[in-house]
Formats: structure tokens, C-alpha cells, sequence
């Protein structure tokens, strides 16, 4: 009752000062307003839709560079840094679409779309449309497809925390420590790490990197497409922005699919959500190490699951003595592996690679796994999508500060589940000493006016445990759950299964859900 009186007596303030605000200014480093003033966040964000809609999106073709050809066009949408702040510093969001191909008749309206990360770029899913991908030409006839960087991604005022070049310089330390000066050392540049997040990005955007920041920059940019309700597509950390968004906006929510999905428990986000991923990588580390030894006759790198982990330990401890073309140690080894347990799609490509080395080629295995130090803007991007993981994550909840619990943990977990186990730790433990305020997560759940959700999960996702799927179906109210049984694939929406892509075109296309939640058997197997 209370927020409903605050709303209501600002929505004259409100009105007010659209009228009077001054010219929106691009940058995060924008000059400061004199009207300047401090309002609620969900005011913030009602300013800023308003304005949105009134400019709307100036559609054109993309720059050079972007890679996105026509018919794909580009444009822009302005929003706060700081939604508190609505008449302040302000950033500019890319946004792409691909207009939908059907008649007028059959046109729905847009479908956004946000890939995972956080830190991950939405702007090749117009693609989809443009190159007529089999499993979306329906649904492009219906709807225009729409990308967009997220705040402080890529094109949208991107944040870095470390120099490029230096964040792709090879060979790193063995993530997995031998003795206690290894975690000092790992504790002192994990330190080091976030001390550059504030230093390279500034206080004023860092502390404003949270996952409900970019869910009212979604909704920001549903009504700059002058769209009353948001139709939303999200895959691994895109479902729980899309959790949070509909937590928030339930209203607005017209369609929604979230895919592969995320923990939104407050005690999950996000400490305990990258503990039980390294239980869920080990688990379908062992599902390829089987596919592999299914295939040796192919590979020759075992006839058994065992005798083929007994071969990447062996590569792993060759590489740690002597790193491999002098670049790839145990740590890039690993970056390039754990593509297995993500995506069954890279088993052959990463089993081919590791094959070639045992046969002799060495640079196969460089070249897939060491750094291209002359790929300058693949290196900043990847520096960027880290960055942004990092801010995004530290900054959303509150992480523990005590070293003891960090090592007492990771050490436990180390014991049965070693593959990912020490590299994840150290890849977050720059939340332990981060530099802004941390918040509180949205508490994820239903409210009235929010429609059926469409979740769909792997049963052995590796990066977002199938328990997310069943709590996140728990808590949003009328949602349908499809389950693919046996498979493990991160992302499924994107594979080719008849019982699960007609039942997302029967969503989008037609609003049908099942009357109950549906188990699929899984994709095809991988063959080399």
C-alpha cells in the first residue's frame, strides 16, 4: 500500500519533469544535470521508458565493423546510469533488429533476446532471421528479432578491468594450488583484479552493473520499440534477468521463454550458484569422457572413460612443467576443454584437437588454446565479457569477505570435483575485496499480471544445474517446465528437438502452453 501511495503521488512529478528534462547526453561520463535530482528507482525507470517511447529507436545500417550486414539494422537507446538519478549521467545501448518476414497480418511485434554471461552480446540473434535458420523461420515471420548489448557490453559503454593484452597473456598460473603461497599469490591478483575494475571503469558505473539495473534498461528499451508488452527470449544468465524482469514488470511481460536456467534463490545469487556448477561440470566432464572413448577407434586417446582421464591428466601435467608452444599451461588447457561440458556440439571439435596433439601436430592444440595476441578487438571483447561477468556478479549480492570460508570450500570441493573447481574460485574471488557497495538480490516470485512462462532445461546442464529450472518453475506461477531428459547441452531452444521446437513455436506463435509440464528424450548424440 505504501509504494502504491509513493507512485501515485510522484505521477505528477513524473509528468513534470518529462516535460522539462533536458536533452538526454551519451556517455557515462556525462555532464551533470542542474535539475538534477534523486527519485526511486522504479520512478527512474518510468521517466525513462516514457522518453523512450516518445524518441523511439532512429533505425539505420550498422557501422562498419560490427559485422551485422543488411538487411540488420542498428540504433541506439538512451538510459540512465543510475536510475535513481533519471536527469544524470546517461549511457546509450546498441541495439540491432531484423525486421520480422511475413505479412503484416501475421507480424506479433519484437522478440528480444540476451544470450548469458552477464557480459555476453545479443546482437548476432538477428541472424537468425536474416540467414533463414531453419528452427526460427516461423517464428520470424511473426516477430522482428532484436539484440542488444547490455549496459557496459561491447558497443554499450563497455567496462575493462585489466588491460587487454595483459589479460590474454599465456601462460597463467595452474588455477589448481600446491601449496598455500599459490593461493596468496591467487588471492593477491584476484585483489588486484578488482582494484582495476574500479580504477578502469570508475565508482559511478561499477556500483550501477546489476542484473536489475539491465532489466530496467529492458524495459527502457521494449518501449523504445514502442511495444506495451515485452516478448523475451533467454538463455543461461539471460533466464535470470529475465527472472528478475518479470519479478519486477510482470505486467509488461506478454511472452517469455527463459532457457537453461539459472538458481534465483537470494542464498544461490551468486556464491553458492558457481559452487554447484563445479559439481555439474565434473558430471558431464565424465558424459564426454565416455563419448570419447566410445569413439576410439577415431581418436586413440582411450578405450574407457578412465584410461581417458588418465590421458588428460597426463597432458595436464606435461603442459604444467612445460607449457605447450610456451603458451598453453594448465589454465589454457582448461579454457579450451571445458567448451566439452558446455555445449555437446564442440565434443568432436575439442576430442579432434587433443587428437591431432597426441598424434604429433602441436600447433593444432596452440592454436585452439593459446592466445592470438594479434587479435586485438577479440581481445578486448574478451577482456570486456569478463569484465562485465565480474561486475555484474560482485555487484548484484553480498559474497563472503573471509578467506577461510573460500578455501575451507573450494578445498572440499576440490577433492571430488577438481576439474573446475579452483579455476571458477579464482575467477570470483575478486567479489571477496570488491570495491562498491554490494547489494541485496531481487527476490524472485510471481505477481499478479504476469503470464505463463515457458522453462526449458537439459536434465545434465553443466553451467546452470537442472535444480535452478525446477526452483525458478516453483516460483513464477503458471509457468510450464519441458524437460530434456539425458542431455546436457547449455542452451537448448537453439538444438535441433521436434518435441521441444514445436512446442516454442507453439508459444510464440500462438501463446499455447501445455496443460502440464512435458519430459522430452534428448537431441541426438554428437558423431565425429
Amino acid at each position: 500500500m505504501r509504494r502504491t501511495i509513493v507512485l501515485v503521488s510522484t505521477g505528477a512529478l513524473i509528468a513534470g519533469a518529462i516535460a522539462a528534462a533536458p536533452a538526454a547526453t551519451a556517455g557515462a561520463g556525462s555532464a551533470h544535470h542542474p535539475r538534477a535530482v534523486t527519485v526511486p528507482e522504479s520512478v527512474g525507470e518510468t521517466i525513462a521508458a516514457v522518453n523512450a517511447r516518445r524518441t523511439g529507436i532512429k533505425w539505420a545500417a550498422c557501422p562498419d565493423g560490427w559485422g551485422l550486414a543488411a538487411p540488420v539494422q542498428c540504433g541506439w537507446v538512451t538510459v540512465p546510469v543510475d536510475y535513481r538519478k533519471p536527469f544524470g549521467a546517461t549511457i546509450k545501448l546498441a541495439v540491432d533488429r531484423a525486421a520480422s518476414t511475413g505479412t503484416a497480418a501475421e507480424r506479433q511485434g519484437a522478440l528480444v533476446y540476451n544470450p548469458g554471461g552477464p557480459g555476453g552480446s545479443g546482437l548476432r540473434f538477428p541472424v537468425r532471421s536474416t540467414s533463414a535458420a531453419p528452427l526460427w523461420t516461423k517464428t520470424a515471420k511473426a516477430y522482428d528479432f532484436i539484440g542488444f548489448d547490455p549496459r557496459g557490453v561491447g558497443h554499450s559503454a563497455p567496462i575493462s578491468c585489466e588491460d587487454p593484452t595483459e589479460y590474454v597473456s599465456a601462460p597463467k598460473a595452474d588455477p589448481v594450488p600446491d601449496t598455500d603461497a599459490d593461493k596468496q599469490a591467487q588471492r593477491k591478483l584476484a585483489a588486484e583484479y578488482a582494484q582495476g575494475c574500479l580504477e578502469r571503469t570508475g565508482a559511478a558505473m561499477l556500483s550501477q552493473m546489476t542484473t536489475p539495473n539491465t532489466a530496467r534498461d529492458l524495459d527502457v528499451i521494449r518501449a523504445a520499440l514502442r511495444e506495451d508488452r515485452l516478448n523475451y527470449l533467454g538463455v543461461s544468465y539471460g533466464t535470470y534477468l529475465g527472472s528478475v524482469y518479470a519479478t519486477l514488470f510482470p505486467t509488461h511481460v506478454r511472452r517469455m521463454i527463459i532457457d537453461s536456467v539459472v538458481d534465483p534463490s537470494r542464498d544461490q545469487i551468486w556464491y553458492q550458484n558457481n559452487l554447484d556448477q563445479d559439481v555439474a561440470f565434473q558430471a558431464r566432464w565424465q558424459d564426454w569422457e565416455k563419448w570419447v572413448a566410445t569413439y576410439d577407434s577415431v581418436y586413440h586417446l582411450g578405450s574407457t572413460a578412465a584410461g581417458v582421464q588418465a590421458k588428460w591428466e597426463a597432458l595436464r601435467a606435461s603442459a604444467k612443467g612445460h607449457p605447450i608452444g610456451g603458451v598453453v599451461g594448465p589454465l589454457e588447457l582448461l579454457n579450451f576443454f571445458t567448451n566439452a561440458p558446455y555445449y555437446d556440439s564442440t565434443w568432436a571439435t575439442v576430442a579432434g584437437v587433443w587428437s591431432q596433439y597426441a598424434s604429433g601436430d602441436t600447433q593444432a592444440l596452440v592454436d585452439a588454446a593459446g592466445p592470438d595476441l594479434s587479435d586485438t578487438a577479440g581481445n578486448i571483447t574478451a577482456e570486456n565479457g569478463t569484465a562485465v561477468y565480474t561486475a555484474v556478479e560482485c555487484t548484484d549480492a553480498p559474497w563472503p569477505t573471509s578467506w577461510r570460508k573460500w578455501d575451507r570450500d573450494n578445498t572440499a570441493l576440490n577433492a571430488k570435483y577438481p576439474l573446475l573447481t579452483w579455476s571458477n574460485a579464482w575467477m570470483n574471488l575478486p567479489c571477496a575485496t570488491w570495491p562498491v557497495r554490494r547489494q541485496t538480490p531481487v527476490d524472485v516470485r510471481s505477481h499478479h499480471g504476469l503470464p505463463g512462462v515457458l522453462i526449458v532445461q537439459s536434465t545434465n546442464d553443466a553451467a546452470t544445474p537442472y535444480p535452478g529450472a525446477l526452483e525458478t518453475h516453483r516460483r513464477l506461477a503458471g509457468s510450464r517446465l519441458i524437460t530434456e531428459q539425458g542431455a546436457g547441452s547449455h542452451g537448448v531452444t537453439n538444438l535441433v528437438n521436434p518435441c521441444i521446437n514445436s512446442r516454442v513455436d507453439d508459444y510464440l506463435l500462438h501463446g499455447t502452453l501445455d496443460r502440464h509440464d512435458v519430459v522430452c528424450g534428448p537431441h541426438a548424440t554428437p558423431v565425429p
